[in-house]
């Protein structure tokens, strides 16, 4: 049996196989930069197919940053690297090297600063820095990657893409924000700003982005298995953000738990709350804010990017199965306002509130006050869920 790549990397995503859905799929690997626009349809899912709208392509990858890396570091090093390309031993130092660009690469994903922890023989160095002595440390930091990223086009070249397809779609009907998800694959999607990239443009709750390296693989052993879903099924905890009176820490209620299926019953989750009155004077607004729960797990990893845009990795080794709080409506947390006023000293419930899920994966609230028995909201979208 055969399957699409683009079809597996939705299945492996979770993307139901119910409808039709437009789907961007980025592949951004070692070798090449890949991006498709391609439609989704729930027979051409079963089928292992998918609709190609636009395709954008380069010979960009994670092996030419390497390459930047190791020019620049050579650079600093007083290593005449463009020297060496016909000579058998250096060419064997310049592969350890690209060897060491590559790690240091790979570990400035979750620190601050790293070393580049590699001096290459004292004789093949520069002759001016053979008489100083000196053994330069190179420290790399997330802007410096992100500097030389920029500076030798990869951002240019990634907006070329992207203005291609865009334009092919165009063509073919299809506005911007008819696209229903994005789709990250590939390890150098984890490239600093990559993600940033896409948010920018589609919203969190567009791009699916957290296994790159599992998403193929796992799409196309459901597809083997005949183990397609036909709803979509949320990968995070969703929960509303409250602070202990006492020491104002943040709580967090979960109202929407990780493998829910959705849509769900408009009101899955339903309470009665009382207004906080946290200035201690009447309350007019009713402010809620909303959080995004990453967690690890046992087995396997996943990424995920916190609303700064920094990444952290969850599962495998070395790293931890904490949780990864992201508040999503801290901008805009208002689900209504309230008249009269709520006074401080009224400890009565004074809102219904209730939470669901669409089945394009919007948190909808339903809010009413008990007082007035007024809607404040009725089923209105808050934030979009992955």
């Amino acid at each position: 049996r055969f399957i699409d790549e683009p079809v597996a990397a939705a299945l492996g995503y979770g993307l139901s196989a119910q409808g039709s859905r437009c789907v961007l799929v980025v592949d951004f690997g070692g070798g090449t930069l890949d991006l498709a626009l391609v439609r989704m349809s729930a027979r051409g899912l079963q089928q292992g197919l998918c609709e190609v709208i636009a395709k954008e392509g380069r010979p960009l990858g994670g092996n030419l940053v390497d390459r930047w890396l190791a020019e620049q570091f050579c650079r600093r090093l007083d290593f005449p690297l463009e020297e060496q390309a016909q000579d058998e031993r250096n060419r064997f130092w310049y592969q350890m090297i690209l060897d060491e660009a590559r790690r240091a690469k790979e570990a400035i994903h979750f620190k601050d600063e790293v070393f580049f922890n590699f001096q290459p023989p004292d004789d093949m160095r520069d002759f001016q820095a053979r008489l100083r002595g000196d053994t330069p440390e190179l420290p790399i930091t997330k802007e410096l990657l992100l500097e030389i990223m920029t500076d030798n086009g990869l951002f240019v070249t990634l907006q070329s893409c992207f203005d291609g397809i865009k334009q092919s779609a165009l063509q073919s009907g299809i506005e911007w924000d008819q696209i229903d998800d994005v789709l990250m694959v590939g390890g150098s999607t984890l490239l600093p700003g990559i993600y940033p990239f896409f948010e920018e443009r589609f919203g969190r709750g567009r791009v699916r982005a957290w296994q790159p390296f599992e998403a193929v693989a796992y799409g196309a052993c459901s597809f083997a298995a005949d183990k397609i879903h036909h709803s979509d099924f949320l990968v995070h905890d969703y929960a509303v953000v409250t602070h202990d009176p006492k020491t104002h820490q943040p709580d967090y209620t979960v109202i929407i738990p990780r493998g829910t299926r959705v849509p769900t019953a408009p009101d899955f989750w339903k309470r009665q709350l009382v207004p906080t009155c946290s200035l201690g004077e009447p309350e007019t607004i009713f402010k809620l804010v909303i959080a995004e729960i990453g967690h690890g797990v046992e087995d396997g990893r996943s990424f995920s990017w916190d609303a700064a845009g920094v990444l952290h990795k969850f599962g495998g080794s070395k790293t931890s199965n904490g949780e990864l709080v992201v508040k999503l409506n801290d901008a805009n947390p208002t689900l209504g306002r309230l008249n009269p006023p709520h006074s401080p000293s009224d400890r009565n419930p004074r809102l219904e509130i209730s939470f669901g899920v669409n089945a394009e994966r919007w948190l909808e609230a339903t809010v009413r006050d008990l007082k007035t028995r007024k809607m404040l909201m009725d089923k209105e979208a808050v934030v979009r869920l992955l």
